[in-house]
């Protein structure tokens, strides 16, 4: 007799998320610091969304940009760790086949907005230090939201073959995903058919897609260096170059560990699964629980207006 898990199917109604394999002894202690950060990065990205609203002096288009970065970080880590505390919690497995593949969608969408988000912050600073007097008319509101649109869409658009084609493929192997969310490379794998299109167009987002918003990113920082260099005075250098750090510690956060995990995930040979799993689940609650923290200490306007607040709260 076949194993229920692999029998023959085309379709399976559902899959089975293992959480961390080998460590599911250890899912409640592992829990807590899944949790931890989910609940600062909540708090965090909510506070950065209530400050800039309540902050006339804040409503530019650098902090557009960040309460859209706010918002895509609220929704990335969202979508998966609740469904992961579940398993560690409940040993609540299952997750039906549709909603995988919303999970995947939704995660994978909001990673590659995340890209375009920065690539937009880039030209914001580059707009703002290397022609300062333009800025107010080259980054009016309505070509910020043109701008934050073309993002959205560069997102949701290039993502949705990933589900599409996930949906064609038989699944005659098994419907175990080693790992407490669905990612796409992880269900493609499961499929009994060529997968090579899934497997390459996921290469092409990677390379191609996030590797031009990058270059677009080089390409500011090039001009906004020569730009900053080609200032009379070391203190008028500093306090420029001052205006990117938060920037440039939120890419550095985002898509340095992002490649390297990518490039892991298809090619690894000798690292063990549960260590891979779990490196990578922290790595994807990293840029949602950091980035308002690199921002709120960075920004002065945040966090003048954050010590405002509790001070007139405490008084």
């Amino acid at each position: 007799m076949s194993h229920s898990n692999t029998t023959d199917f085309t379709k399976p109604s559902t899959f089975i998320l293992l959480g961390i394999p080998g460590l599911e002894a250890a899912h409640v202690w592992i829990s807590i610091p899944f949790c931890t950060m989910y609940a600062i990065a909540t708090l965090g990205n909510f506070t950065i969304l209530f400050i800039v609203k309540m902050e006339l002096s804040l409503h530019v288009p650098m902090y557009y940009f960040l309460c859209m970065l706010a918002v895509t970080d609220l929704v990335l880590s969202t979508s998966i760790v609740p469904k992961m505390l579940a398993i560690f919690w409940f040993s609540s497995r299952e997750i039906d086949f549709s909603a995988c593949l919303t999970q995947l969608y939704v995660f994978h969408s909001f990673s590659l907005i995340e890209s375009g988000i920065f690539m937009a912050m880039a030209f914001d600073h580059y707009v703002a230090i290397c022609d300062p007097l333009r800025h107010a008319t080259t980054l009016t509101n309505p070509v910020v939201a043109k701008i934050s649109l073309a993002v959205v869409l560069h997102g949701t658009v290039l993502v949705l073959p990933y589900p599409l084609l996930l949906r064609q493929w038989p699944y005659c192997r098994n419907n175990i995903i080693s790992q407490p969310y669905c990612a796409h490379m992880a269900v493609v794998k499961l499929a009994c058919a060529d997968i090579s299109v899934s497997s390459y167009y996921s290469l092409f987002v990677l390379f191609c897609v996030m590797g031009l918003d990058v270059i677009f990113i080089i390409l500011s920082y090039i001009q906004i260096l020569r730009a900053i260099f080609s200032l009379p005075t070391k203190y008028a250098r500093l306090k420029t170059f001052g205006t990117c750090i938060s920037h440039l510690c939120s890419i550095l956060v985002f898509y340095i560990p992002g490649l390297f995990f990518s490039l892991s995930y298809r090619f690894h040979q000798n690292v063990p699964l549960h260590f891979h799993v779990l490196i990578a689940n922290v790595y994807y609650l990293m840029p949602p629980m950091l980035n308002p923290i690199i921002y709120g200490v960075r920004t002065k306007q945040i966090w003048g207006r954050l010590l405002r607040l509790f001070t007139h709260k405490g008084i």
